[in-house]
């Protein structure tokens, strides 16, 4: 079992540029074990961990609904936004600025073959991660992502969660606000889910501006404990 991740840092990168990226990394695992299976051998499987900030973009998975996008194309135009129909889970979902993504493209028979685990472990990842800003952060029960204030009225979310998997190769991720800009999920439903706020890390720490270097770093260590894995290779944009 390969438990070696290749990390790359995209930078700012347009998201359909990166989906496509996910697409080819994510369909060569898929090819390599089916050739792997086909002829009886056992080629490593590779596994990545790509981070990267977007342009303003909305994205909508495979069950959500288009009417939880508030805002006409015109009016996308205007803020500057794209969007997308994907093929990960999940409704509707923003990206921009400021906001770390995380697109672990894995094959989990290199680490454990159980979808529920890995989705527990990214939202463990991100709860750990917040904690060592001194945030308090819990799932919320039957909605997937990271939230403070669970079970009052001042529940609200941090983080997103939307993945695919085939074959137990993973593909999309998670989304962190950081210092994103939220004013633009007023121009959706978050993931679907209404009457419930949306947060970011600068806002809750009363920063004009939190880090980006340093909380990757505290993702990236804490992903690689969870997940019992070694850094084979870190690139940067």
């Amino acid at each position: 079992m390969n438990k070696y991740i290749q990390v790359n840092d995209l930078g700012l990168k347009d998201y359909k540029e990166t989906w496509d990226f996910q697409e080819s990394l994510f369909q060569n695992i898929l090819q390599l074990k089916s050739t792997n299976k086909k002829e009886n051998v056992s080629c490593e499987t590779p596994n990545y961990l790509l981070l990267v900030e977007h342009p303003h973009v909305y994205t909508l998975g495979k069950s959500g609904h288009i009417e939880n996008l508030l805002i006409s194309e015109e009016k996308l135009k205007e803020v500057n936004a794209s969007f997308y129909k994907i093929n990960r889970g999940g409704d509707i979902t923003y990206h921009g600025p400021g906001q770390i993504v995380g697109y672990p493209i894995l094959d989990l028979e290199n680490f454990f073959t159980d979808i529920h685990k890995y989705m527990r472990l990214l939202e463990e990842m991100i709860i750990l991660t917040l904690g060592e800003y001194g945030l308090k952060a819990e799932r919320s029960k039957g909605e997937t992502g990271v939230w403070l204030d669970v079970g009052t009225p001042f529940a609200r979310k941090i983080c997103a969660m939307g993945v695919r998997a085939s074959r137990w190769v993973t593909m999309h991720g998670f989304a962190l606000n950081v210092n994103t800009d939220l004013g633009y999920f007023d121009y959706m439903v978050p993931c679907g889910i209404k009457d419930k706020a949306v947060t970011s890390l600068n806002v809750e720490l009363g920063k004009a501006e939190v880090l980006m270097e340093e909380v990757k770093e505290k993702l990236l260590k804490h992903f690689l404990i969870l997940f019992e894995a070694e850094v084979k290779e870190k690139t940067e944009a």
